[in-house]
């Protein structure tokens, strides 16, 4: 599967369902943002989500994510983790969690 094409869908799906929902960029690499708020992120055939600090991807059925650490002095971002291509068959269900997140952030 051509994994930009894949983020590129979802990109197209969230982004048509809300007019608040842009293409935009996060450590420039391609994001999804809701009201200016980065939810989730391609780079090198993987993507990122901000899913919160109470998800746990093992309970999501998600084998594979580890914590997004794009600092090597500073400890890895809360709530967020990178989810690898061979688990690409999450990313829109993870994309759909990682808005809901993001979204009652405004609560």
């Amino acid at each position: 599967m051509n994994t930009e094409a894949h983020f590129m869908a979802l990109v197209s799906k969230f982004s048509s369902s809300d007019p608040e929902i842009i293409l935009g960029k996060m450590m420039s690499s391609p994001a999804l943002k809701y009201r200016d708020r980065v939810f989730a992120f391609y780079h090198k055939h993987e993507m990122g989500f901000r899913l919160g600090p109470g998800f746990d991807p093992k309970k999501s059925g998600i084998r594979n994510a580890r914590p997004l650490s794009p600092f090597k002095t500073k400890p890895p971002l809360r709530g967020w983790y990178i989810i690898a291509a061979n688990e690409s068959n999450t990313w829109e269900f993870l994309t759909g969690r990682a808005l809901d997140f993001t979204m009652s952030l405004d609560n």
